[in-house]
């Protein structure tokens, strides 16, 4: 059961550990940290199933959950440090389909996912595949493989990780503290400039001419972003 996930948390930390979980299991996650932006994403992406932190900024889960639910039927995964009864209640009066309060385990909070997919039957309508495809790539997190027009490249865990991340979201712009998240657990001893290096060797790897990445792109002043369309 393989399902494309949006994360909706403001808290960083919370929002990169739920989705290395996500990744573990075989889904794959795009993260926002406001409400805004997570209803921009859900509506582009139409996901499988956003886990919507109740109290995010500038629109909060609550405001999210009832335009989700105007619009359509994604299952709502709410998360909250609320755990008064009336809390809980309201969060499913507007539409969640399951609510978790925190602190939870990463553990828990994968079994609940997988019981509402179940429930909802979404995850086997789209994602019967792990595979993540964009911009001629192939990023396969259950087997660690990737493949690059059809060819198979070596990656090293930390560059794998950032690969994965980059491939998920294509276009989008990672800085390189958020590309320095990715590797943790696999190269702790990273630092942002070693994500340089990282983007350089992958370079290396995927692009015809490393000195003119067509994939791999900077963008002065802020990071990288993976350049090219899923699929």
């Amino acid at each position: 059961m393989c399902a494309h996930v949006l994360v909706a948390e403001d808290d960083e930390m919370q929002a990169e550990l739920i989705r290395r979980s996500l990744l573990a299991e075989g889904h794959t996650a795009t993260v926002v940290h406001d409400g805004p932006a997570a209803l921009d994403a859900a509506r582009r992406l139409r996901p499988d199933l956003v886990v919507l932190d109740l109290m995010l900024p500038v629109v909060d889960g609550l405001g999210v959950c009832r335009v989700l639910r105007r619009d359509g039927d994604i299952p709502v995964l709410m998360l909250t440090a609320r755990a008064a009864e009336d809390d809980v209640l309201l969060g499913l009066e507007v539409g969640a389909d399951d609510y978790m309060t925190k602190p939870y385990s990463p553990r828990e909070l994968m079994a609940r996912i997988r019981t509402v997919l179940r429930r909802s039957g979404r995850a086997g309508d789209r994602r019967e595949d792990p595979v993540v495809r964009a911009a001629g790539l192939a990023v396969d997190p259950v087997r660690h493989e990737v493949h690059c027009a059809g060819r198979p490249v070596e990656c090293t865990p930390a560059e794998f990780q950032i690969l994965l991340a980059m491939a998920a979201e294509p276009e989008r712009v990672f800085t390189r503290r958020q590309l320095l998240e990715c590797t943790r657990g696999t190269d702790r001893a990273s630092t942002e400039r070693a994500v340089d290096v990282h983007i350089m060797n992958l370079r290396r790897k995927i692009e015809a001419d490393p000195r003119r990445p067509a994939r791999l792109l900077t963008v002065f002043g802020v990071g990288y972003k993976l350049s090219g369309s899923r699929g």
